[in-house]
């Protein structure tokens, strides 16, 4: 799939390194340690150091992301730590900078912003609908988190804090790679990385992430199946999907064979070790996976069991 590259670069190219080696080549995604007491869980996120993963990625939601955050830096000694996204809608430009610098500062650039338009049916909850316009809308708050940071850094300064876009389409890709340092796409398969490293070219870090369970069979299609219930609703995600020959068929009665086997991996510690190479292999700087498992007596559990299981094969 052709795209045209960018049109420019956001700040000087050296600024893009400290990105890429903050978030190593491997992360772990997990919304369940966004669920719990993120003090009860900081020793579950050392251990993941202590594993050999490279980050953590913390959905964002509209509440205390930036205090999780920095819980978890403060427990670690050199695992980055990403949210995957901060909403624009749901944080203002000021809160956001403010909270950002703060971590960059006081844990030596350890933190990575992601930000991302979120979609519409979750932000167009009211009778208000805000959800319009969002490419526009991600201009304007790059726009305005440069003014913060400008006056954060003192004047005269270029904005330098590492900071990914979730983007999917080629206007949002176009985006992050001419104002940012990279790309954070979720739920895509290997060839949507490579069109994302075609299209912002070698320097931007490119940074998917990859949903896995350690299921088979029958038990895996339904955890799958379940996971990918809500996102069948958002029409960002299907029209991505669609780009890579998704049609109809493939969307009824919970999602098709193909759609799983398009988005997902499962089955063993292999199956989810290639699919991490193909993001790889098709330019991925950096691989963060996304842990489905049974549920357990309590659902809101890290699945730390399979997080040990993965590290060796991920890591190796």
């Amino acid at each position: 799939m052709a795209l045209p590259p960018p049109s420019g670069l956001y700040g000087a190219a050296p600024r893009r390194v400290p990105a890429v080696r903050a978030l190593g080549r491997l992360g772990i995604w997990s919304s369940e340690l966004r669920l719990g007491d993120a003090r009860a869980l900081a020793d579950g996120v050392a251990e993941l150091e202590s594993l050999g993963y490279d980050a953590v990625w913390l959905p964002g939601r509209a509440d205390d992301v930036f205090d999780v955050a920095g819980t978890y830096l403060g427990a670690t000694d050199r695992l980055a730590v990403a949210t995957g996204i901060v909403s624009i809608w749901a944080y203002d430009a000021a809160t956001t900078a403010r909270a950002a610098v703060a971590l960059d500062e006081a844990h030596a650039g350890r933190f990575v912003l992601g930000l991302g338009v979120s979609h519409g049916p979750l932000v167009n909850t009211g009778d208000d609908a805000p959800y319009r316009r969002p490419l526009a809308h991600m201009t304007e708050y790059l726009d305005r988190l440069d003014d913060q940071l400008a006056i954060a850094n003192g004047p005269g300064t270029a904005p330098v804090l590492p900071r990914v876009v979730a983007a999917l389409g080629p206007r949002m890709l176009e985006l992050a790679g001419r104002r940012t340092t990279g790309t954070h796409p979720y739920l895509v398969p290997p060839d949507h990385t490579a069109v994302a490293r075609q299209h912002l070219g070698p320097g931007p870090v490119v940074a998917p992430c990859q949903t896995v369970t350690l299921a088979d069979g029958d038990a895996a299609k339904r955890l799958l199946r379940q996971e990918l219930a809500t996102y069948l609703g958002f029409p960002n995600y299907v029209d991505n999907w669609r780009r890579f020959g998704i049609t109809d068929d493939d969307l009824a009665d919970g999602g098709s064979d193909r759609l799983l086997q398009l988005l997902f991996a499962w089955g063993s510690e292999d199956a989810v070790a290639d699919r991490v190479q193909a993001h790889r292999g098709a330019g991925a700087d950096h691989v963060c996976v996304k842990v489905l498992a049974e549920p357990g007596p309590d659902p809101t559990a890290p699945p730390m069991a399979e997080w040990r299981r993965l590290a060796p094969v991920l890591i190796a």
